[in-house]
Parts: structure tokens; C-alpha cells; sequence
């Protein structure tokens, strides 16, 4: 991800953030993918109704997928509503979803959704990476980390 590519994210109105994903799993590489939405979806997205918990991606003919992506249905919307937790379809290009495929097949590997957020066009998109699961002393010593940059604020703080 170059500089460009990050300050689009800072900028961007929508940040939904996994961030449950970060504490259980370690971060391989990073992809940006296009999302297929109905308009009542990308109008909940923009309000900032959808969460990411308990999400994951899988190849299924050549194409990858979102399961268990929660976008809540849209107030103003009517008959034309959406499903809530509905399968969602990525855009990614064929050469990036054969190396994913290729790199999943490896054991414990998995591909997990990171954070959705709003490009400067107005799209929706979706960081997915190819990540390996955490044992449990990894995810003590990232508790730790966590709780001495805290102590190392709190110190930088009053002092």
C-alpha cells in the first residue's frame, strides 16, 4: 500500500474496522477489492450502519466472497430493502484471486476482511488480507505491547 493509497483511507468519511481481526490473526498481505452492492446497501454503508465481526472470505469458481458481512438494512428503504447478512461478491482481477487461491491452500492460512471504507469516487471498498491465525502466547504478547504504549503515554502524558 503506497502513501497515496493511505491518505485515501484517512480521508475517507467510513472507516469500518475488523478490529478483532488484527488481535487474532498475523498479516500476510493486503488487497483492496471492489464490493457488489444494491443501492439500499451502499446507502446503509455510507451512514455507517455495517460491521464486520465474524466475517471471512472464500474462493468459490474463480471468484472470491464475503460471508457474514452485516450491513444493516436501510431506514428509508421499502420493498426493495436488502438482506442483512446476505453472501457479497468481491472484485478483485483474476491474477490476484489465483494467488490468493494458491496461498490458501497452504494450512492455516485464511483470507479475512480488514476494513471497509468509502474511496474518493464514492465506492465502496473492502481491505482484505491473507493472514495466519495467532496462538495464544502471540495474543498475550500483543496484549502486553498494547498495555505498555499505553503506560508509555500515560508516563509521556503527565510528565
Amino acid at each position: 500500500m503506497n502513501q497515496r493509497e493511505q491518505e485515501i483511507r484517512k480521508k475517507s468519511p467510513i472507516q469500518i474496522k475488523n478490529k478483532k481481526a488484527s488481535f487474532e490473526y498475523f498479516f500476510i498481505d493486503t488487497f483492496t477489492a471492489g464490493i457488489v452492492l444494491t443501492g439500499t446497501e451502499i446507502k446503509s454503508i455510507r451512514l455507517g450502519k455495517a460491521s464486520l465481526v465474524d466475517t471471512y472470505c472464500v474462493i468459490i469458481n474463480g471468484e472470491i466472497w464475503v460471508k457474514g458481512m452485516n450491513i444493516s438494512p436501510y431506514f428509508y428503504g421499502s420493498f426493495s430493502n436488502h438482506e442483512a447478512r446476505r453472501d457479497r461478491k468481491l472484485l478483485l482481477s483474476k491474477r490476484e484471486i489465483r494467488r490468493l487461491d494458491s496461498e490458501i491452500k497452504t494450512p492455516g492460512l485464511t483470507i479475512v476482511p480488514v476494513l471497509l471504507f468509502i474511496d474518493e469516487n464514492g465506492r465502496a471498498k473492502l481491505d482484505i488480507a491473507l493472514a495466519r491465525g495467532k496462538k495464544q502466547y502471540d495474543k498475550r504478547e500483543t496484549l502486553k505491547e498494547k498495555e505498555d504504549r499505553r503506560a508509555m503515554d500515560r508516563a509521556i502524558k503527565h510528565y
